[in-house]
């Protein structure tokens, strides 16, 4: 069997859902060793280590235009600063079960901003549809709210995973723009992760002194430490190079599809693993999201199939 350069990209966009998919009960089952700051700083450490020995064997490939080498910067901030420290935050205060939902809408907010910026096509149907999955959003952040009224720091998180779900849809624009300019996959993963770790590392430091944190982090019960090598390595360096990858051959909005894998994975975990329950609210925003998600698709691959023709 020939693997087509499409195939590709499936195949390995698969893999990366795979992946972040076990990455958020990861992150929330660390969390209970390491502070966020913390964890993001070290596990930022760790992939600038693998960063430089990268760089050291296949080299530096940062892009000859300097309009592009800004903008893979900004993508860097962004990606690791922004939209990691969101997600770490939110997961920190919230539930992998909430999570889960939220991030559902990211592939219909990558599709709108594919309209508005790639001048992309969206029907009436698939517009209807958006409006269903983020009315169901809304329901899913709210819930603590609705489940008792003084819940404020999950409320907080949900907020925050949302706002993490913003941020990757700006970082995948500006991704596919850098990629068409020419930019290399890893060095855009690699550029990103030295970032994250400047970032954090000074907003650590200003917590704790060196030593103090190096103790901190050595004194942690060595399943965390696990937990932030999967984060660095697999879950980090090797699935965002392969999402890089993926992306210089589809579509941004054929390859957000993929984005609905990963409750597959993660759901499950949260609730055997971690323990999480499934509540009547959780219940109804997943039927209102899934209802909007599925008039939205549904009518996409019908006009895409349509158009072949």
């Amino acid at each position: 069997m020939q693997f087509t350069p499409r195939l590709k990209a499936y195949l390995m966009l698969t893999v990366v859902a795979i992946v972040w998919g076990f990455a958020t009960p990861i992150i929330k089952f660390t969390l209970e060793g390491f502070t966020p700051t913390n964890f993001l700083a070290y596990r930022f450490f760790i992939s600038t280590l693998l960063a430089i020995f990268i760089f050291i064997i296949s080299g530096v490939h940062l892009p000859k235009k300097l309009n592009t080498l800004l903008l893979l910067l900004l993508n860097g901030f962004l990606n690791s600063s922004v939209a990691l420290g969101l997600l770490f935050f939110g997961i920190k205060n919230t539930t992998i079960l909430e999570t889960g939902l939220i991030t559902l809408t990211s592939p219909l907010l990558i599709s709108t901003a594919g309209v508005l910026f790639l001048h992309e096509h969206v029907t009436r149907r698939e517009k209807i549809g958006m409006a269903i999955a983020m009315i169901g959003t809304i329901f899913t952040i709210v819930e603590p709210l609705i489940l008792n009224g003084h819940n404020s720091i999950r409320l907080s998180g949900n907020i925050l995973v949302f706002g993490y779900v913003v941020s990757t849809l700006v970082t995948t624009i500006i991704g596919k723009k850098i990629l068409k300019d020419g930019a290399n996959p890893m060095t855009m993963v690699n550029i990103s992760f030295i970032i994250g770790f400047l970032t954090f590392g000074l907003v650590a430091l200003k917590s704790n002194t060196l030593l103090e944190l190096v103790n901190t982090i050595i004194s942690t019960d060595i399943k965390y430490h696990l937990g932030v090598l999967y984060m660095a390595i697999v879950s980090g360096t090797f699935a965002f190079y392969l999402n890089n990858k993926a992306q210089k051959t589809i579509e941004i909005g054929e390859q957000s599809l993929f984005s609905y894998l990963t409750p597959i994975f993660s759901l499950p975990l949260a609730v055997l693993w971690l323990g999480e329950k499934v509540t009547p609210t959780f219940i109804i925003g997943t039927i209102v999201i899934v209802i909007g998600v599925g008039i939205a698709e549904f009518k996409k691959k019908r006009y895409n199939s349509d158009s072949r023709n």
